[in-house]
């Protein structure tokens, strides 16, 4: 195995499992996990496929609250999810695409504390559909969807000039207005205000989601928004959801958001501190393309700094335990035991401690404890491994790589 087949599987992939095929052009092997119509991870039995069936378990938990029980169904759809995403990765022939939705996933940060069993729903339905399609069209599904809503606070925003804010004590709430300015889109670079946090919220009154009737999703509600055009950002957006939808298409076409993403993709993919040229070709094809990420993923793969720059990335604990248990050629079944794994590790599972998602350089996982529950975890799994040959699994995974000094 050349060092090309080794950087292909470990730079933009899962890592390899031994079994796996090496590519005659890894370029293009990596192009070829971008296809449309490759396999989606499979829920197991119980866990509803749809919203109304996700809604419908959960209120048949409440009830069972009342009734003095726990919430049985909805810790058997987080489970169910959960570990469906964790074996489909752990598997998976097509690594490079899964990190692309764990990577928006991210960007898009939803944590089952405050959206329990919608999380996995939201990474299914308003992040897998879109990492190859056009941002703004992802940041409108992402916004919609009940989990953001509600991980946000925006279901219960009020517009205060509204009918509803005129007969109640609910207010207006900024959550969701800031954190797509501040860190789905523009960034504080772009120069907005605290009077466009406001405005933008008043013109995200209204959107919310029913999740005991029809459509059980999202809604909005006329009575909740703010009348009125507002100004966000110089410019003026009308009344009602169109608004909105209009203001959200802006954000996600601005260049200032293409030049934020190109920076994070370049960090996730590349190096923790991008280098600026990369960074720039990255930032030219979505500004050519107004924002078009499967355009933006295949530019990735052809950056120059991609195969010549050194292999310093940290895994963070959830690519590094998919690494590990794909190097051990580990079955589906092993995505129980990872579940736990990751809350071990200190990155459980859809669950980041802020909406900024979990952190994308070294030093923020390199810290002495963290790098012992690393130790002690490879240490275990090791030991499962008995039987195995260090250097034959080492050369099947990392090839050339894998430096002399280590296979001794």
């Amino acid at each position: 195995m050349e060092s090309a087949h080794a950087i292909a599987a470990t730079r933009f992939a899962l890592g390899r499992r031994p079994g796996d095929p090496v590519p005659a052009d890894p370029a293009a092997w990596l192009d070829s996990q971008l296809a449309p119509g490759l396999p989606a991870p499979t829920l197991p039995e119980g866990v509803p496929p749809t919203l109304p069936g996700i809604f419908a378990a959960a209120a048949e938990d409440n009830e069972s609250v009342r009734a003095g029980m726990g919430r049985a169904n909805q810790q058997r759809i987080v489970r169910g999810e959960a570990e469906a995403f964790i074996a489909h990765a752990i598997v998976t022939p097509n690594g490079f695409r899964e990190r692309l939705v764990a990577f928006w996933a991210n960007h898009f940060t939803v944590a089952r504390g405050k959206a329990p069993y919608t999380v996995g729903h939201f990474v299914r339905e308003a992040i897998r559909p879109h990492i190859l399609g056009r941002f703004d069209d992802m940041l409108v599904a992402a916004t919609r969807h009940p989990a953001m809503l509600a991980y946000l606070d925006n279901q219960g925003s009020v517009g205060p000039g509204s009918p509803a804010g005129q007969r109640s004590r609910r207010g207006l709430n900024e959550n969701l207005a800031r954190e797509i300015l501040e860190l789905h889109t523009l960034t504080p670079a772009a120069g907005y205000t605290q009077a466009d946090v406001t405005a933008f919220a008043k013109v995200l009154t209204g959107w919310s989601f029913a999740p005991g009737r029809e459509p059980f999703g999202f809604i909005f509600r006329p009575a909740a928004h703010e009348p009125g055009t507002k100004t966000v950002m110089g410019r003026v957006w009308p009344e009602s959801q169109e608004g909105g939808l209009q203001l959200l298409a802006w954000l996600g076409r601005h260049e200032a958001t293409h030049r934020h993403i190109a920076t994070k993709l370049v960090r996730h993919f590349v190096a923790d501190d991008p280098p600026p040229e990369a960074v720039e070709a990255i930032f030219a094809v979505l500004r050519e393309t107004e924002g078009d990420l499967g355009a933006a993923s295949r530019a990735l793969v052809r950056l120059p700094q991609a195969w010549s720059m050194p292999l310093a990335k940290l895994r963070a604990p959830y690519d590094y335990v998919i690494a590990v248990l794909r190097a051990l050629e580990a079955p589906p079944e092993a995505a129980e035991r990872a579940f736990g794994t990751l809350q071990f590790l200190g990155q459980p599972l859809w669950n980041a401690r802020a909406p900024n998602g979990w952190p994308d350089v070294a030093s923020e996982w390199a810290a002495p404890e963290s790098m012992i529950r690393r130790v002690e975890w490879a240490s275990g799994v090791s030991a499962r491994g008995a039987g195995r040959d260090a250097a034959e699994v080492a050369e099947a995974v990392l090839g050339p790589l894998c430096r002399p000094e280590t296979l001794r």
